[in-house]
Parts: C-alpha cells; sequence; structure tokens
C-alpha cells in the first residue's frame, strides 16, 4: 500500500487528546525518573504466553516483562507504517530481492532477566514457534506468516526471513507485541508450554510477583536496551473485572489509568468529578465483537440457521444505542472500518445482516428457522465475564435472537473458562467472539475468518476460503487487494459460523500526571510502559 494512502489513513483514525490539563507543554517537559505505575486490568490472566494468547489480561499485565523483534514507535502508535528497532539495530529493514528476504541486524550485549545473552538464534527460536509450530503447539497467528519460506541464522547477530512472495502484510504481522522474544534454552531445555506460568523476558521490567485475583507486579530492569528507560521504578498491574472498581480506583486514585477503555458515561463522570486532574485521549478501535456458532452441533451445523442468527440482528440500531453505554461504535465489515481496503455502506448493505429493513431481514430468518425445522429453539450462548463490552452487547444479543423467536440461555464465564470453552472443551451452541488486532494490516487481521485458522473457533471447513486468501496476500495493488477482499468477505459471511455485531471505540481517561503514553488503534499496542513517566 503506498505510503500517501497510509498517512490519509491515519489522519483519518489518529487518537484525539481532549487537552484538560496543558498535555502540550507536558510533553516537551524533561521526564522524571521514579514512582510505582498501578494500573487496572478488567480481565483474569488465561497463560503467559504470548504466542498463544490474545487478550488484553495477558498483554497489559505480562508485555513490559518481554522485548519484540521491533515496535510500533510508542510516540507515534497510531501509524501503522512507523516501526522502530526493540532487539533489533538500525532501521526496520525493507525487503530485498524483490521483497523476499529480510536480513535484521541483532544487538550485541543483550540479556534476560536471568542474566543468560540473547542473540539471533533466541530470536529463531522465537519465530519458528510462532511460524513453524510442531504438531501440537498452538501459535495463534500462525495464520498471518503463511508468506514466510524460512528463518536463518547466518550468525550469532544476523537472522534472515525468507518469503515465498513478497507481501506487505509481513512487516505488520512480525511487529505485533504478541510476539515476545523467548529465550532459546528456555524452550529447548522446558517444552513449548514452559512460558505459560513462568516469565524470563528481556523488556523493560523484571517479574515480581503474580498473586491471583490481586496483581502483577515488575520492577526496573537495570540492564535495559533502550538508553535511559524505564522511567519508573516499577509496575503494579491491579486485577478488577467489575469496572465499577477500577473507575472508583481512578477516581481514588488508588490506580492511575485502565489502558482498555472505558464507555462514554464513565468518561463523562470521571472527567465532571475530577476537572484538570483527568486527561481523556480516544481512538477508533481496530477490535470488532462478534458471534460464532459452533457448526460442529446441530442445529447449527445448518447454514439456513446461522443465517438466521445474523439477520435477527439489528446492527444500526445498536450502532445509536450502544455506544451510549458501551464501547462499542461502528457498523463495518471484516476490515476496520475507515481503511480503504473496507466495504462502503453500500457494498455493507448487500451482505446479510446488514441490510436497514430489519422487519424483512427477521422476517426472512424466521421463515429459514421455520425451513429448517428450527424455530423456537433453546441454546446455549456462550459470553465472556467482562462488563465491557462483552456482557452489555450479549445481553442485547440474546433479546434481538428472542425477536425471531429463539431462545438463547446465556451462559457467563471468567475469562480462562470462556478460552476453554472456545479453544478446548467447544461446549457451546453460539458464542461471543472477537477479532481484536494490533497494528492496523487489514490482510492480516482477516485470517481470523479463515476456517483453519488457530484462532477461528466455529469448527467448519472451506478450503475455497484459503485459495481466496492465498490470492489477497499476492495481489500486489489496493485495487485488486480490494476486489479481492471483498469476495473474501462475501465467501466468510456465506460460510457463516462467525459474524460481525459492531467495531469497538476506545477511551481512555487517566491521571494527567501520567505522561508519556499515547493512545494506539489497539488496546494491545504501546504497551511497553519504558516511555511512561510520573508528574508527581
Amino acid at each position: 500500500m503506498k505510503k500517501s494512502i497510509f498517512k490519509m489513513f491515519v489522519m483519518a483514525t489518529a487518537g484525539l487528546v481532549f487537552a484538560l490539563t496543558g498535555v502540550l507543554s507536558a510533553s516537551a517537559a524533561t521526564p522524571k525518573r521514579g514512582g510505582i505505575l498501578n494500573f487496572v486490568v478488567g480481565s483474569k490472566i488465561p497463560s503467559y504466553d504470548g504466542h498463544i494468547e490474545s487478550t488484553f489480561g495477558m498483554i497489559h499485565p505480562i508485555r513490559p516483562f518481554y522485548s519484540l523483534l521491533f515496535r510500533v514507535n510508542p510516540d507515534n502508535p497510531a501509524d501503522p507504517t512507523d516501526f522502530l528497532c526493540d532487539v533489533c539495530e538500525g532501521s526496520v529493514p525493507a525487503g530485498a530481492k524483490g521483497g523476499t528476504e529480510y536480513t535484521f541486524k541483532i544487538r550485541k550485549g543483550l540479556q534476560f532477566h536471568n542474566g543468560a545473552p540473547l542473540n539471533a538464534h533466541d530470536v529463531k527460536a522465537t519465530f519458528d514457534k510462532i511460524v513453524f509450530p510442531p504438531e501440537g503447539v498452538p501459535s495463534n497467528r500462525k495464520a498471518m506468516f503463511r508468506m514466510v519460506d524460512s528463518i536463518v541464522v547466518p550468525d550469532d547477530h544476523t537472522i534472515v526471513f525468507t518469503l515465498k512472495f513478497p507481501s506487505g502484510a509481513f512487516i505488520p504481522a512480525m511487529g505485533m507485541p504478541f510476539n515476545f522474544i523467548y529465550s532459546k534454552k528456555d524452550l529447548d531445555d522446558n517444552g513449548y508450554d514452559w512460558h505459560k506460568k513462568n516469565i524470563n523476558g528481556s523488556g523493560a521490567f523484571i517479574f515480581v510477583e503474580h498473586v491471583a485475583g490481586s496483581h502483577v507486579s515488575g520492577k526496573r530492569n537495570p540492564n535495559y536496551h533502550h538508553e535511559g528507560k524505564p522511567y519508573l521504578d516499577g509496575f503494579k498491574a491491579i486485577s478488577a473485572p467489575k469496572m465499577s472498581i477500577r473507575l472508583q480506583a481512578i477516581r481514588g486514585d488508588r490506580a492511575a489509568i485502565e489502558f482498555r477503555g472505558f464507555p462514554p458515561k464513565a468518561r463523562d463522570d470521571l472527567v465532571n468529578a475530577l476537572g484538570d486532574k483527568i486527561t481523556v485521549q480516544e481512538s477508533d478501535w481496530n477490535c470488532a465483537l462478534m458471534f460464532t456458532a459452533n457448526v460442529r452441533r446441530k442445529p447449527f451445523d445448518d447454514p439456513r440457521v446461522r443465517r438466521a442468527l445474523t439477520l435477527a440482528v439489528d446492527r444500526y440500531e445498536a450502532s445509536q444505542y450502544l455506544a451510549n453505554i458501551a464501547i462499542v461504535k461502528t457498523v463495518g465489515g471484516i476490515v476496520f472500518p475507515s481503511h480503504p481496503l473496507a466495504a462502503t455502506a453500500a457494498e455493507l448493505e448487500a451482505m446479510p445482516g446488514f441490510s436497514k429493513d430489519i422487519e424483512a431481514s427477521r422476517a426472512e430468518a424466521r421463515a429459514l428457522l421455520k425451513e429448517a425445522g428450527a424455530d423456537g429453539i433453546e441454546f446455549d450462548f456462550n459470553n465472556r465475564g467482562v462488563d465491557q463490552p462483552y456482557k452489555v452487547v450479549g445481553t442485547w444479543l440474546v433479546d434481538q435472537w428472542r425477536q425471531v423467536g429463539l431462545k438463547p440461555i446465556q451462559r457467563v464465564q471468567p475469562s480462562p473458562q470462556f478460552y476453554a470453552t472456545l479453544r478446548k472443551k467447544h461446549d457451546f451452541d453460539v458464542s461471543v467472539d472477537f477479532n481484536c488486532q494490533s497494528i492496523v494490516n487489514p490482510i492480516a487481521d482477516v485470517t481470523k475468518f479463515l476456517c483453519s485458522a488457530g484462532n477461528h473457533y466455529s469448527g467448519c471447513e472451506n478450503p475455497k476460503l484459503d485459495e481466496i486468501y492465498g490470492r489477497l496476500l499476492r495481489a500486489e495493488s489496493q485495487d485488486q487487494q480490494r476486489v479481492i477482499m471483498r469476495e473474501f468477505e462475501s465467501e466468510a459471511f456465506d460460510t457463516g459460523g462467525t459474524a460481525l455485531t459492531l467495531w469497538w471505540y476506545k477511551i481512555n481517561p487517566h491521571r494527567s500526571y501520567v505522561k508519556g503514553w499515547k493512545i494506539a488503534p489497539s488496546h494491545y499496542l504501546n504497551q511497553s510502559l519504558d516511555q511512561i513517566w510520573l508528574d508527581k
């Protein structure tokens, strides 16, 4: 994609900062060293392993312990083309040999928190686990690296990625914040499951403790490879599943920030109560809330029943209503709505479930259910025990399905059990699902809709989707990408299994003494915490 298009996109989606506290003058101030950053996290930690997890509940407390090969620029995280080296040195390379070879030089003198050296062999072991995992080893983003042919290490401080074909999706996928650099020795000695319960990184902070249900804490890494950082002495990530508790913590200054986001009313309440002691940053959010039907179970193996589920949902009314009480807002297809590859309003309305004539859609839904012998059925609806936006949107979805005579029974589970249901047990009829990505990179982001993807939970099989996606990966121009993306989107919706509801909207009110952190279009980005300082 051309740089000019990216810049237009960045201008359209960059975070909006409400300068309630003289933010501009503070940003130019000299950072102060010291202090502990307390922040609240609204979800439990399924595991510590960034290579298999996809939840903020893990990334917020655990990301500060790890380094990446390279990362988004922490001073410009809204730009999906602005990357800076982390354990690599110099600039992020451009592709050689027609965009099929990427050579990274790894900094010398790096070390893990246990004192072991970090070099190119550790980076290779990390990406081998992500890109070429052994049989039975999960890798949540493996599908995003289909263009990678080989990873070799010519010497201790050089790593070379060779691609099967040039792809603009490669560099954004490599820069994702879940690609924690692991020690090769840890993987060799302890196996691929070790990082689920153990931490040994090279990030800005060293792990201190995790008290389940209470907090995760870290202390400054004195050997951190970014000179002069981190500014903080440490951090404490406080577990607070209830939104009311998180708001009370910020209002009472027991915590300074929640990195995920609050609904509009919560923002307004904090600003009204604290005035210039609160700064608010806002941004569109590269995160879509969806629902997934389990095609392994009857009657959801019937495409008519799956189509009825999506036809019953009035997304446009929800956008007006739910946007006032939840962190959702925009009606859209499988691509981040303001991106050039996203469906237009007319293209969207032609898709099942996106017509603005909800009465006609629901009439079709009732007819399909009756034809399939599934009218009036009860079914299990699995939801996640997180207030925003899961429980709010889940309650709305239940009402939507009742409009066509269905009888969903909502089962709300804590995050670890919710993920176990999706990934291992498959003991659900329909489940809340989501496609929350970090860097806005639609060609990689839509891998969620491949039946073969590791993070697709419907149990569907559709080789045609893989064939279309293969063409999408290889498309060189934006016009070509757009045509193939519409074909992929249509096939994904026709396959059923997974359907979108609304895209999210990010609102981050925080204590005004928190400096150096800038909002991104994802709650996964910019969470190393090394650039944050406290003006107190």
